[in-house]
C-alpha cells in the first residue's frame, strides 16, 4: 500500500460513491505534486512521467480516490510527451469540461469520482475514437493485470509454462 493509500480514506478501486472534500481535506492527504496537478489544475513537465513510455499491462486509476480510468489497451505513442489514451474503461470514469485558460479552446477531463484533474482531451487521436486523452502520469496509479504478472513471473522462473 502506498503513503497515499494510507493517508486517504477515500482511495478505492471498488468504491464509485463520489467524493466530496474541502480543499484543506484533500491538501491533507495527498502528496504535494499530485494535489497541485489534481486539485489546483496543474501540468507536470513532458516526458517525466514514467507512464509516458510504459507498455505494461493492466489498468490506470486516478491517484487521489482510485477511480478506474483507462485501460492499457487503449493507451498509445502520441509523442506530445503524456501518457495518452484513445479511450476511458467508462463514460462516468470521466468528466468534461471546457477549458477556455491560456487563450486556448480544450476540453479538461477531470475524474468521474472526484472531480480531480487529469489533463484535456483531443481530436486528433486513433481510430476507433479519433480521440487522445493526454494525463499527466502523477495522477495515475497503475495496476498490472494479474494474469500479465503471473505470465512474466513464470517466464522469469524458467518454467516454460507459458511458451
Amino acid at each position: 500500500m502506498s503513503e497515499t493509500e494510507k493517508k486517504n480514506h477515500v482511495y478505492s478501486h471498488t468504491d464509485s460513491s463520489k467524493v466530496v472534500m474541502s480543499e484543506e481535506e484533500w491538501q491533507k492527504i495527498l502528496p504535494k505534486d499530485v494535489y497541485h496537478i489534481a486539485r489546483q489544475k496543474g501540468t507536470e513537465r513532458p516526458w517525466s512521467s514514467s507512464f509516458e513510455k510504459s507498455n505494461e499491462v493492466g489498468t490506470y486509476y486516478c491517484a487521489v480516490c482510485g477511480n478506474p480510468l483507462f485501460k492499457s489497451d487503449t493507451k498509445f505513442e502520441s509523442g506530445c510527451g503524456w501518457p495518452s489514451f484513445y479511450e476511458p474503461i467508462s463514460k462516468s470514469s470521466i468528466i468534461y469540461t471546457p477549458d477556455n485558460m491560456h487563450g486556448m479552446r480544450r476540453t479538461e477531463v477531470t475524474c468521474g469520482r472526484c472531480k480531480s484533474h487529469l489533463g484535456h482531451v483531443f481530436d486528433d487521436g486513433p481510430p476507433p475514437t479519433g480521440l487522445r486523452y493526454c494525463i499527466n502520469g502523477v495522477v495515475l496509479d497503475f495496476e498490472k493485470a494479474k494474469e500479465a504478472e503471473e505470465n512474466w513471473k513464470n517466464n522469469e522462473q524458467g518454467t516454460g509454462k507459458n511458451d
